[in-house]
């Protein structure tokens, strides 16, 4: 595997309540990220951290929160994942909440003809301007890199879309609004709900998406929102949805797409400390990181 390149991104602007910002210094300091690689024997190096910019004009919006900071913190970190991206390392992005996605499949797209997104997460977050009950950015980062939305954000570093329906799969899903719903059925996306999980098992689900992206992708990034776990296991985000995927489930997952060998990067969002039960969900971020690189039981 070639060296991961760890961006750590303290940016909480796009959600709704404070604190997913901490998340990154939970990661690798209290949850010992680094400490998780090293005896792995996973080459890394700490890549920077893109810290947000103090104050801000505000943009004028209809219904997007803090759209500046939003903006500004994409184009950063755009910017600097397509650097990482060029370099031949493995983008591993902490955040923060999920609108940084925006900024890290901006990145990417730009080094990939056929660009694959995997997004594990309890909502879809192909929520619009029109379509948003709160305004938080973070529930429309899905759509905005599909280019649907606020214009400003969809045409980042000059192209739009950044990816095609066809190449997303949605695992976990299972608090989507009216209209996410609607836009999923009617362009086809993959969502395997809570529902698809428990019916078909997530070893069958996980075998459909690596099918899916195996010969139809040249790079996939693993867009894993902590939300997309029951938060019996994981307290510390700030939107969680009772039902979702289980411990075992979440590791059988990411364990299984190592093993594809189809991934090029990966971003771990919505851990938030201050919710949080003694550490334990940026503790399970870590563990799970540690299975998308490679970890195994034997």
């Amino acid at each position: 595997m070639q060296e991961v390149a760890i961006l750590t991104v303290p940016f909480g602007k796009g959600a709704g309540i404070a604190g997913a910002e901490l998340g990154p210094a939970h990661i690798l300091q209290a949850a010992a990220l680094e400490s998780k690689l090293s005896e792995l024997n996973i080459a890394f190096r700490l890549a920077g951290e893109l810290a947000p910019v103090a104050s801000l004009p505000p943009l004028q919006s209809v219904n997007a929160k803090h759209l500046a900071e939003v903006h500004d913190m994409s184009s950063r970190l755009a910017e600097r994942v397509s650097e990482l991206t060029a370099a031949g390392t493995f983008p591993l992005v902490l955040g923060g909440d999920h609108s940084i996605s925006i900024g890290t499949i901006a990145g990417l797209a730009e080094h990939y003809d056929q660009l694959g997104v995997i997004w594990f997460d309890a909502h879809s977050d192909l929520n619009t301007e029109d379509t948003s009950p709160s305004g938080n950015i973070h529930g429309m980062s899905l759509g905005i890199s599909l280019g649907v939305g606020v214009p400003l954000l969809t045409g980042l570093r000059g192209m739009t879309p950044k990816i095609k329906p066809e190449h997303i799969a949605i695992i976990g899903a299972r608090s989507l609004d009216a209209g996410e719903k609607a836009y999923i059925r009617s362009l086809g996306i993959a969502c395997y709900t809570m529902h698809d999980i428990d019916r078909l098992g997530i070893a069958k689900v996980m075998v459909k998406v690596i099918e899916q992206f195996k010969h139809k992708t040249d790079g996939v990034h693993v867009s894993f929102d902590i939300d997309s776990l029951d938060p019996l296991e994981a307290p510390g985000t700030g939107t969680p949805v009772k039902g979702g995927l289980s411990y075992r489930e979440a590791h059988l997952a990411l364990e299984l797409l190592y093993q594809s060998a189809i991934v090029t990067s990966a971003e771990f969002v919505e851990v938030n400390p201050s919710l949080d039960h003694h550490n334990q969900t940026a503790r399970l971020a870590v563990e799970l990181i540690g299975s998308l690189l490679g970890e195994q039981i034997l």
